[in-house]
């Protein structure tokens, strides 16, 4: 059986810096470079976060200082209206539209717009009424597990089959939320004790880290859905752009997931098609070692094996030993005793 495709979402986020332009033409930019979905953020400041609460240290780092998370917030916002104009946009590119809510409030903008696979951020995996407003609807979940431990895991797992919704339903993405994150802090083995733990639900990867190795890695763990942050420019201001993929490097990855893929294969180890005509190539026959008269007997001393592969396999060679020549052969003739 040949591995499931991976869901590629390349993460929008808000490197739209509020400006719905931008977003069509990120859009544009993550269709052309093979995604299967782009993904945005859905929220309002007044209903996320409160007005004297602080910025993380990496939304320090990238945006000015004297600027609270709620003000950082209020520019990144998206309309109802550009909601739609961006779901518009994903159907003329065939690209999948998808949107994080971080409130209840936008859980219902979302509902009112059809979106039919829910992606819950790291922040919300212990925020009880917002999981069970998204299980309620019985539709497909992906889960990010940032700063989660397996009890809390499990604590929202249990909120959504209570709902009734078959693990198979659910995909868990191993994540870490630190922009960028650093390699010692990836440890990509907890996808896996993701999937002992649970098992039945799938299992996926939310990448933060620099560059495109990471996620390929992910992929050829076992990860079905992977997510990754892309900007149109690293250089803009705003939160998340320096930790962001650029068009290109988005684009590569998606050609490097597609090739492992390929060569993941379906795990039955036998000749593949391209090298079945290698096989007599590579391989040996038993041959004479030396002039072989009819009627002498074959010994360890006077046979050998050479390629190529098209005469008697040397695996047989204990049941040619001892046998008598039915004719002459000449030095590195092929045996057909």
């Amino acid at each position: 059986m040949c591995p499931e495709r991976v869901f590629i979402i390349a993460e929008a986020g808000v490197n739209h810096n509020g400006s719905l332009d931008r977003a069509k033409k990120m859009v544009k930019s993550a269709a052309d470079a093979g995604a299967d979905a782009i993904k945005f953020q859905t929220f309002t400041a007044d209903t996320l976060v409160r007005k004297d609460a602080v910025k993380a240290d990496y939304q320090i780092r990238t945006s000015p200082r004297n600027e609270t998370q709620f003000e950082m917030l209020k520019k990144l916002e998206l309309s109802y209206a550009s909601h739609l104009e961006l779901i518009e946009t994903c159907k003329l590119y065939g690209i999948e539209f998808l949107s994080t809510p971080f409130d209840l409030t936008s859980i219902g903008m979302l509902r009112k717009i059809g979106i039919r696979r829910w992606k819950i951020p790291s922040g919300e995996i212990t925020n009880l009424p917002y999981l069970r407003e998204i299980a309620s609807f019985g539709q497909e979940i992906i889960v990010s597990t940032g700063m989660a431990d397996l009890k809390e895991i499990g604590a929202a797992l249990l909120v959504f089959t209570a709902a009734g919704i078959c693990l198979d339903k659910i995909t868990v993405l191993h994540c870490n939320t630190e922009y960028p994150t650093p390699m010692e802090d990836v440890n990509l083995r907890a996808m896996q004790t993701i999937k002992d733990a649970f098992p039945g639900v799938r299992i996926g990867y939310s990448d933060h880290t620099n560059g495109i190795e990471i996620p390929i890695a992910a992929v050829a763990m076992g990860a079905v859905i992977l997510e990754k942050h892309f900007t149109l420019d690293k250089n803009l201001a705003g939160p998340d752009h320096r930790a962001s993929l650029s068009p290109g490097e988005l684009a590569r990855m998606v050609t490097a997931v597609r090739n492992v893929e390929m060569a993941l294969g379906n795990g039955i180890k036998e000749p593949s098609p391209s090298e079945k005509k290698n096989i007599c190539i590579a391989r040996k026959s038993i041959v004479a070692a030396c002039a072989i008269s009819v009627g002498d007997t074959f010994t360890r001393d006077n046979l050998t094996s050479k390629r190529p592969g098209t005469g008697i396999n040397p695996m047989k060679w204990d049941e040619i030993i001892g046998k008598s020549a039915q004719k002459n052969y000449k030095k590195d003739d092929l045996i057909d005793a």
